[in-house]
């Protein structure tokens, strides 16, 4: 028997007493956690889909020991620039060891609780409701008509200035 399971985002394929690494989960070493998003349940053949989770299947097990997992170095390059970065990473990791697949009572946090009746209140009076005419509306502002000009300006002609350097030489 195994199943597919969302956790902390990942799915894992996980089978009763296997032991997994996954991203750092809350809990102390030893305390029990249970995932409810589980995917995919195979029972000796028969195959039982989630569309998306299969609801009321849970998957219980026990944090074994919070670790963190083997340095990753990321090394950035640019060449002929002279532009070189090295970092480093060690993710936190939980080793959890599977417990139990299988049918249980989901603790939803978000249980649907069923609504008290609502009691209509008596209408009241016309003379205690005060009823509002609508608001005439203003006719839209006229916005003003987009000036169509040719006109544009034109620099003044340079000749005229010539000509009067010409009438200064000739002085």
């Amino acid at each position: 028997m195994y199943a597919i399971v969302d956790i902390a985002g990942q799915q894992f394929k996980v089978e009763k007493d296997q032991k997994i690494f996954v991203h750092r989960l809350d809990g102390d070493e030893g305390s029990k956690v249970s995932f409810d998003k589980v995917l995919l349940v195979d029972n000796d053949g028969k195959v039982d889909v989630g569309t998306p989770v299969i609801a009321g299947t849970i998957v219980t097990a026990s944090i074994v020991s919070h670790l963190k997992g083997d340095k990753v170095k990321v090394f950035k390059k640019k060449r002929r620039k002279g532009y070189q970065v090295l970092n480093g990473h060690r993710q936190s990791l939980t080793e959890i060891r599977i417990e139990s697949i299988g049918e249980g009572t989901v603790a939803k946090a978000a249980a649907k609780k069923e609504a008290a009746p609502k009691t209509e209140a008596a209408p009241k009076a016309k003379s205690e409701v005060a009823e509002k005419k609508p608001a005439a509306k203003k006719p839209a502002a006229k916005k003003p008509a987009a000036k169509t000009t040719t006109a544009t300006k034109k620099p003044a002609a340079k000749a005229a200035p010539k000509a009067k350097k010409a009438d200064d030489k000739s002085e």
